[in-house]
Order: structure tokens, then sequence, then C-alpha cells
């Protein structure tokens, strides 16, 4: 393979952009142009969940704000989910919703692919996350699960519980997505890593020196170069890992994904993972530590499974863990790891008696419809138990989204809560975890939640562990 040809393509051609509709055709829709050139995104980025909720009081369900350089429409509720996520008309378009925050970092990636095109990348992709591969990956997960959390312990009783968990899920990420440690060149992966994430929701745009869109784009052809160097020796190799299985991955025609295909798809879903993974147990453990009795009662259900002291959780048991998966679930709907969706209307439509306009940008947030009184009772309550069965049944598909839906669902949902529950597994099957009396942490709701302070808590072995 030519590595000029894929090398270091670090900032990409740009994505066609469909203009936005002028002010006078979404005037009708309630609203705010905010602040003169930043309009409303100070106060989205200090205060994401206060604001989206101070403007849908003031403006109800259907609102239109200005942030990070262009309008949006907001629709909220389970209806306007559904409405925007599952799509059947394709009328949403995610690559020209997401392409101003990630086209520079991820040209072509999953996320940035529309209708047929992503029906069969996705299609490809999805070999890597069938059963087969997934057993592979849970072996690895139990080791590096197990080793990460016998080190927290043998080190300090107290501990800030997110930086430990970013470098486990690192950890994680190395195992499951390369099939081996990330060797030298963890230190640089894992900057990159930052430097990406940090990128998307950078106020300057454009690479200028010093600003975080140029460190962005910089981890970018850090990353390209990370992965296109291994693609030929992994597609020759016998290698059970995330990458290995994308290196060999064809489309229906039978043709291998493009070298360039495979680096943009491998960044998205290796960093998507990483980070995504560290804030959802971040927030699991914070609720097991603020409501103890969940956290004896899914100790309970682990011992129930009868398996042997450090015995890894065996793949054909993951279901037998229904109060752990109901956990982490309520976790995702207090803090989920996305709070919004984003999408750009490619042809005129109406919701709500409102019409949309071609060209306008639309989001629907998660966290909104998650907190809605009418649809979770004591919304702000840790209670897993609304995810029985029979709790679950009555309630609107589209009400909780924590991995979003429709054809863009999170092509990772079960890889994600299996490594959720094996997490749970060794985690309480050998250590209680608590927070000092009062203590609540902060969050940093977006892009990707994580606590301010670091989520500071207490590990307690427990006597038969």
């Amino acid at each position: 393979m030519n590595m000029s040809a894929v090398a270091l393509d670090s900032v990409p051609l740009a994505t066609p952009r469909i203009a936005e509709p002028p002010l006078h055709l979404v005037a009708h829709i309630p609203g705010t142009e905010g602040w003169p050139v930043v309009g409303s995104t100070l106060a989205l980025l200090a205060d994401p969940k206060g604001e989206m909720e101070r403007l849908a009081a003031r403006f109800g369900p259907v609102y239109r704000t200005r942030s990070f350089g262009f309008r949006s429409i907001t629709l909220l509720g389970p209806e306007a989910n559904e409405f925007v996520l599952f799509d059947q008309a394709k009328i949403f378009s995610s690559k020209h919703g997401l392409n101003k925050m990630f086209e520079r970092l991820f040209p072509r990636s999953l996320a940035l692919l529309d209708f047929d095109e992503h029906r069969l990348h996705r299609k490809a992709l999805s070999v890597a996350f069938k059963a087969g591969p997934m057993k592979s990956y849970l072996e690895s997960l139990n080791r590096s699960i197990a080793g990460g959390i016998a080190g927290w312990k043998s080190r300090s009783r107290d501990m800030l519980f997110h930086p430990a968990i970013k470098q486990l899920t690192l950890d994680l990420a190395a195992a499951s997505f390369l099939g081996a440690g990330l060797g030298p060149e963890v230190a640089e992966l894992k900057s990159a890593f930052t430097d990406m994430m940090a990128a998307i929701v950078a106020v300057v745009r454009k690479p200028l020196p010093g600003t975080r869109m140029a460190r962005g784009v910089k981890g970018r052809a850090l990353m390209i170069g990370y992965f296109g160097r291994q693609i030929d020796a992994r597609r020759a190799s016998d290698g059970a890992d995330i990458f290995t299985n994308l290196c060999k991955a064809t489309t229906d025609d039978g043709a291998l994904l493009a070298p360039q295909q495979i680096i943009d798809h491998m960044s998205f879903l290796m960093l998507a993972a990483h980070d995504t993974l560290a804030s959802s147990i971040s927030s699991f453990v914070w609720f097991l530590s603020a409501n103890p009795e969940w956290q004896d009662r899914l100790r309970a259900e682990i011992q129930s499974l009868g398996l042997d002291k450090g015995e890894p959780l065996p793949y054909e048991r993951l279901d037998d863990l229904p109060l752990t998966e109901m956990a982490y679930k309520e976790s995702l709907r207090l803090i989920p790891p996305a709070s919004l969706v984003s999408r750009c209307v490619m042809r005129d439509t109406e919701f709500a008696g409102y019409k949309l306009p071609a060209g306008s940008r639309v989001n629907v947030n998660m966290l909104f419809t998650h907190y809605m009184p009418e649809v979770w009772p004591e919304p702000q309550k840790f209670d897993p138990l609304r995810f029985t069965d029979e709790a679950s049944r009555g309630r609107h598909k589209f009400a909780f989204t924590p991995f979003g839906g429709g054809a863009h669902m999170c092509l990772g949902l079960h890889f994600a809560y299996m490594q959720a529950k094996c997490f749970a597994y060794h985690f309480l099957s050998t250590t209680k975890v608590s927070v000092a009396p009062g203590y609540k942490p902060d969050w940093k709701l977006w892009p990707i939640p994580r606590p301010r302070d670091g989520l500071r808590v207490r590990l307690t072995p427990l006597a038969s562990a």
C-alpha cells in the first residue's frame, strides 16, 4: 500500500455546504439570536442543561438559537426524537448536521455518512460487533479490567475515579480495538485523543497556530499515521481485535474498505468508545456510591452467578445480570454520554406546526427528554426499576436515547453494555465504593460528561475478595 496516498491528509477537503436559510424564513419559530458574534455559545458551554431548560421555559419545546457560528432549531421531547432520528423519509442529514464540528477531525467517519452510503458502511463495520468477535473482546476485557482494578486498590483507598477510569478505558481500547498494548506511543495517542475531543467544540473553527483546532488537526495526523502504517499487516494477520476486523471488512460487492475509510472509521470509533465509556462508567460508579443499597443489590446479583473468585465473566452469562443492566441504563438516563444530536434539513418539512426550511440545522436533546417528569416521575431520583419490562412497556420508544436512535444508533451499543457489565462484575465482587457524606460532584455535561473534580471516591476491599 502506498501510504503517501493515505498519509497525511490531515486537513481534509471541505464538505460542500448547504446554505443556511436566512433569518426571515425561520423568524416564525420563537427564539433568540443571543449576543453579537458568539450568540448563545458561552451560555451553552457553561451550563448546557440549565440553558436548554431556560430556553424551553421561555420559548417552548421548539425554539431557535445561534451558537458556534450557526443557527439551530431545537426540537424537544420523545416525538421530536423519533421524528428526527427515525427519519424514514430521509429528510435529515447527519453529514451536513455535524460537518462544521467534525469534518476537520473525522471527515468520513460513520457519523458523517448518510442514507444508502451510511447503510453500506454500517453493514460492513457491523461484522466487528457480531457474537464471535464480541466473545473474543470479552476475554481481553476480563483481563484488562481485573488487572486495572487490582492496581487501583494496591495504590490507595482514596482516589479520583474519573482520571483512573480514563486510563483504564484507554487500556480497554488497546485490548479490544487493537489487540495489544499501545507501547511507547501511548502518551502521544492519549494526547491526540484529548486534543481531538477538545477541538470538536472549539470556538475558533480554523486550525490557526496555538488554537484548539490546530492541536486537534495535529492529533488527527498522528492517528492517520498510527493506523495507516498497520493496515496491510492486519489484513494478513489472524487477529480478533476490532481494528483487524475492520481491515478485513468488505462492502456488499466484496470489496475491502479503502485504507482512508478504515482510518477514519477507526479513529472515530476508538475515540468515541474511549471517552464515552469513561464518562458512563464514572456516572455509574457515582450513582452506586450515592445509593449504596443499589450497590448491594448488584453485588448480590453478581454473587448469584455462582462463579469462582477471580473467574472471568463468561459471554454466555451476560444476560444473567438484568439488575446491573437496569442500573447502568438509569445512570445513562441521568447523565447520557451524548446530550444532543444535530442534523441538517435536506428539504422543507414541518414539525409541531412549525415549518423547517431546507438548510436548517436541527437539534434533538436527549438530556431534556430524560428529565421530563411526565415521562419519568421524580426524574432526579436514581431508580433502576424504571427499566423493568413492565415499567418500560408503556413508555415512548424514543424517550430513552443515550445512544441515539434510528439508522445512526450507536454501532457499539451492545459492546458498551458488555463493557459496563464486565466492569461491574469485577469491581463490585471485590470492592465497596463510597463517597464522603454530603459530597456531590459537579458535572461538566458537554461535549462528553465528566466530573470537574475528578469524582472523589473511597475504595474498600471486600473481606471475601
